[in-house]
């Protein structure tokens, strides 16, 4: 099989793998410049947008927060005057009550008040924090009428423990996944800058909602494909694979929403953006919601299939492409099979108290399905499961073709191998 293959090295026909080679480079070069036009075009103004009245503090502005600790905790009468008020040593013994509640006397650790304290008189019920001494939380400073300075519980602290997971995650996949891990985490970063730099204020700013989540999906593509994979042949076909199926996944997003007539009401946060910043789209929004979930997947699939099919092609030289084609496509089934569950299974984790309320509603399980809230989570899941099913056949045949080429020449051989055996 070798003899056969050497005896064409320089009189065969030109490989149409380098022609491939080039037409996807090409290719890539014009859609990145196409991006980066877009990102300059679609680049958020430095308008001014007023803070939303559940937002704002008594004068108007924004939420002031400072750091506090928990000093002492019991059960006792309410109605002391010293509740959110800031003092140095105890706070004043309240007044005979009938109401008990939690009393906490809490140091204040950060702005002008660090080293006094203030107490918090919280009642029980549903949704109320339950403080310990010890807690950690975050307490929100405003000033009341006559300017005095008055404290109330905003949350928990969660800076440390979260700085902890982050660590650990941080040193997992950097030891595991070594460099190439690394660079994965920086892909990361970069694809949080582009949201909270350019996605979200264009949309605020009042933007087309599909063209900025293109342009925003591209520009992650581009940096987490290249970053993580190294810039060759491979991560190019994944990442033209994957540049098409965002585009698919788009406007079937779009299709979805108009036919179904979603609004995304049913969401609280979307309510009150619909009601405080009434220039963003809250269809836009979704649109731009499903356009981005999809990309973490669609990466993962096509990533997966450019690499079988450049092994698969690597180990059997003397395979053809369509046998090539046949058993990365036999991968890329299995991997489809997997991944639909984790798609699916992730939107319903995330809507499992939806879920419960509507179980405990008596209502049909037509009306539950049909419903806002739960056909959102259906469309999402049905749009990014065909965008992940077509994504798999474009880029194992676009990987197949740089890959494999019809007529191969010698000299381009050692370097494949050489490369192989380095991966």
């Amino acid at each position: 099989m070798t003899e056969h293959h050497h005896h064409h090295d320089h009189s065969g026909p030109i490989a149409i793998g380098d022609n491939a080679a080039r037409v996807v480079v090409g290719l890539l070069t014009v859609i990145g410049a196409v991006v980066l036009l877009g990102a300059v075009l679609l680049w958020p103004s430095n308008q001014h947008i007023d803070i939303p009245l559940p937002m704002q503090n008594a004068g108007g502005g924004a939420v002031q927060t400072e750091a506090g600790t928990v000093v002492m905790q019991d059960i006792g009468p309410c109605g002391s005057t010293s509740n959110g008020k800031v003092f140095v040593e105890k706070p004043d013994v309240p007044r005979n009550s009938p109401y008990t509640c939690q009393r906490s006397l809490v140091d204040i650790e950060s702005g002008p008040h660090k080293g006094n304290k203030t107490l918090f008189e919280i009642p029980p019920g549903p949704g109320q924090p339950d403080l310990h001494a010890g807690d950690k939380i975050r307490i929100v400073r405003q000033a009341d009428p006559s300017g005095t300075p008055m404290y109330s519980f905003e949350d928990y602290s969660r800076g440390m423990p979260l700085l902890l997971i982050v660590a650990v995650f941080v040193v997992v996949v950097v030891v595991v996944a070594r460099w190439r891990g690394l660079r994965a985490l920086l892909g990361l970063v970069f694809a949080f800058a582009v949201l909270v730099m350019f996605l979200l204020p264009a949309l605020l700013d009042g933007k087309p909602a599909i063209p900025v989540a293109l342009v925003a999906g591209a520009l992650i593509l581009y940096a987490v494909l290249y970053l993580a994979h190294g810039v060759n042949l491979r991560t190019s076909s994944a990442l033209l694979g994957t540049l098409t199926s965002m585009l698919v996944a788009a406007l079937l997003s779009w299709a979805a929403i108009k036919m179904t007539h979603l609004t995304g009401l049913s969401e609280e946060q979307n309510t009150n953006v619909a009601t405080y910043i009434e220039h963003v789209s809250i269809t836009g929004l979704l649109l731009a919601g499903f356009i981005i979930g999809s990309l973490g997947v669609l990466n993962d699939v096509t990533i997966t299939q450019a690499s079988a099919a450049f092994e698969l092609a690597a180990i059997d030289e003397s395979a053809t492409r369509r046998e090539v084609f046949t058993a990365a496509m036999r991968v890329g089934r299995d991997h489809i099979a997997s991944t639909v569950y984790t798609l699916v299974l992730a939107y319903a984790g995330g809507a499992l108290p939806l879920l419960m309320l509507f179980s405990v509603a008596g209502r049909s399980i037509r009306d539950v399905l049909t419903g806002d809230a739960v056909a959102i989570e259906i469309a999402r899941s049905s749009v990014g499961g065909i965008a992940l099913a077509l994504s798999v056949p474009l880029t194992t045949a676009i990987a197949v073709v740089l890959a494999k080429p019809f007529g191969r020449r010698e000299h381009v051989e050692p370097p494949r191998r050489a490369r192989h055996a380095r991966n």
